[in-house]
């Protein structure tokens, strides 16, 4: 057997197992088959596997005004990078056009520094603005319920002690 014979031999063989299990299926999904294309059919999806499985996000997505000043500074910290490269090259190349990029590339490195430090304030505020979710083993809010349970507690006896007094002793068993 030669070495065309053997790279065709293979391309025959699938050909030929490809028509075998189409003729095994039913022509039509409104007619019923035999069985055997249904068993066929739940192999196919047992052994099916997805080219990713969704899983939920491990932190919450970022708020608004957040988002807006990171994807702000992502952008000019590209162009930054552009135009360092940019004026790297003319250096290299001796262009006239290196000087105008050296100067533009610093500018950029200015702004991009600014916008990195906008995203952390940015964020900074919102967290301040709208608060931060604590942890649910945040100590502070164990104290803090402890706190409001002893609270409870002492407006119970106080309301339960009113009450005794407004009665005027009524309902005792003995009097004095």
């Amino acid at each position: 057997m030669g070495t065309a014979e053997r790279h065709e031999a293979p391309a025959r063989d699938v050909a030929a197992h490809t028509t075998a299990e189409r003729s095994t299926e039913a022509p039509d999904r409104d007619i019923p088959s035999d069985g055997r294309g249904q068993e066929k059919a739940r192999q196919e999806r047992l052994s099916y596997r997805p080219l990713w499985i969704e899983e939920p996000a491990r932190r919450r997505r970022l708020p608004d005004p957040v988002r807006t000043a990171a994807v702000r500074a992502v952008l000019i910290i590209a162009v930054t990078l552009l135009q360092a490269m940019v004026a790297f090259l003319c250096t290299m190349a001796g262009s006239w056009l290196a000087a105008p990029m050296v100067i533009s590339s610093v500018v950029s490195t200015i702004v991009a520094t600014w916008c990195a430090l906008d995203v952390w304030v940015t964020r900074q505020v919102w967290n301040q603005r709208n608060g931060v979710v604590s942890a649910p083993s945040s100590t502070a809010r164990a104290l803090r319920r402890e706190r409001r349970r002893a609270r409870r507690q002492a407006r119970a006896a106080e309301r339960a002690q009113e009450r005794i007094r407004r009665s005027g002793g009524t309902g005792r068993l003995s009097h004095p």
